[in-house]
């Protein structure tokens, strides 16, 4: 089976057969109600030359003797290419011929019984022919009139050629008219491909066509929507790179400043403990733009990503309780208590499609922001669990929790809000809650931050 790839190909093929099957049958079906027609009008005309015979009788027919003296015949003198050759028989009441032709066939039809005439195909001298036989109204006279089947099938032929031969001369012009218009049909899908096509790479403005198909809208739609989502990917590219830009430069800052005091404390008189401070804050300026790299390059992974690359069924609770293992040491260094809750029933249980190690960073970066916001002695709780037959995951702390004013804000990529001035450990670069939101999104799930009514800030992952 041939595909053609061309839509205006696959237009012209099927609207040329369409037109062929339909202009096919429509002329087949002309030729042969014009040979019925023709049929029709050489029958009429056999009965009107039958009563003109008639009408021909004089009123003293019945002395007339033509036996042996028979009239010219209708067939030695054809003067055009429709007149039928016609041959005669007049016969009054007992059957006695009246007027005849001179080669009028020696068959008898059926004798009307009324003045509806017979018909008949006859065979005369080795020929077929039509006959018929009419009564007159007053019954006295008997006509039998015959002409040549050949001859009306020519005349019939020739009648239904002429009316179906219009039929096929306009099929050519009828396939230019369908070429024509279908290439001017689709001139507007040609102009919306070169206007998308001659577009520069920055130009992401949406296609505004008034005179759009209406079976093109849909494409155009689409098209604007793609448009739109790339010129926001590309903007956010774009703040993205300028903000990595600028948070990079500021450790990268902090580490020149300080090895330079390194530097200028070494020789005579120089302070070793200002020495090993430096040193220090070169140290912990490097881990800031480690971490800091790092994030960066897990949120580049993970954009792209339109789903998980692997899934597999995860027991969260297994999971949970493995990160809070993890992260206890940290939780000890700050005095800050860290544990897992969950019930008893939801040991083993609760489990969900994704995948393993990226649940374990987004879980990982709500741990760690719940210690780095959470003052001395403050509590962090870790909870899986089942709420209304959804899984669920919860890091709860006894921290400030967040200004209502900065919650929408708080999935910005590098945004910190005012908990981060006052955190004893400012050191976050605001991704860490931009990575959990783009894990959730890739495992079908929701990212819920809410204020505690105790105090304290509770940040879920629930599964829709």
């Amino acid at each position: 089976m041939i595909r053609l790839r061309s839509l205006r190909a696959r237009l012209l093929l099927t609207v040329s057969i369409a037109t062929l099957l339909v202009w096919g049958a429509a002329g087949v079906g002309s030729y042969y109600q014009a040979l019925h027609e023709a049929e029709e009008l050489m029958d009429g005309q056999l009965s009107q030359s039958a009563k003109l015979l008639m009408s021909m009788v004089p009123p003293d027919s019945d002395n007339l003797e033509t036996e042996n003296s028979p009239v010219k015949s209708f067939s030695d003198n054809v003067s055009h290419p429709y007149e039928q050759p016609l041959e005669f028989r007049i016969l009054d009441r007992s059957g006695r011929v009246l007027l005849q032709s001179s080669h009028a066939p020696k068959q008898v039809l059926p004798t009307p019984t009324d003045d509806k005439p017979v018909f008949a195909d006859i065979n005369h001298d080795g020929q077929p022919w039509r006959m018929m036989s009419i009564r007159s109204p007053d019954g006295r006279y008997l006509v039998h009139i015959a002409h040549p089947i050949k001859d009306r099938d020519r005349v019939g032929l020739e009648v239904a050629g002429q009316v179906a031969l219009p039929i096929l001369l306009a099929l050519p012009l009828l396939a230019l008219l369908v070429y024509v218009s279908v290439r001017r049909s689709l001139k507007p899908l040609e102009k919306l491909a070169n206007d998308v096509a001659t577009r520069s790479p920055d130009n992401l403005e949406i296609l505004s066509d008034p005179q759009t198909l209406r079976e093109a809208q849909p494409l155009v739609a689409a098209l604007n929507r793609l448009l739109t989502r790339l010129a926001a990917t590309l903007d956010n590219e774009r703040r993205f790179t300028a903000d990595a830009a600028h948070e990079l430069r500021t450790p990268l800052a902090a580490v020149k400043i300080q090895a330079q005091v390194a530097l200028a404390s070494i020789g005579p008189g120089s302070n070793l403990a200002d020495h090993q401070h430096a040193l220090r804050q070169v140290l912990a300026g490097a881990d800031r733009a480690t971490r800091l790299v790092e994030q960066l390059l897990r949120l580049a992974r993970l954009d792209p990503l339109a789903r998980l690359p692997q899934s597999h069924q995860i027991d969260l609770a297994a999971l949970a309780a493995s990160v809070v293992s993890d992260m206890q040491t940290q939780a000890i260094n700050k005095q800050q208590q860290l544990t897992f809750i969950a019930p008893a029933s939801a040991i083993g249980t609760i489990s969900v499609q994704g995948d393993a190690d990226l649940l374990g960073v987004a879980l990982r970066n709500l741990v760690e922001n719940a210690l780095r916001y959470t003052p001395a002695a403050g509590v962090i709780e870790v909870c899986a669990d089942i709420d209304a037959q959804q899984p669920e995951l919860s890091v709860r702390d006894s921290g400030p929790g967040v200004d209502e004013t900065e919650a929408p804000r708080l999935l910005e990529r590098f945004y910190r809000g005012q908990a981060v001035a006052n955190a004893a450990d400012s050191n976050g670069s605001g991704l860490g809650l931009a990575i959990v939101q783009r894990i959730a999104e890739l495992h079908a799930a929701r990212l819920i931050i809410e204020n505690r009514v105790g105090g304290g800030l509770e940040v879920r992952l629930r599964w829709l």
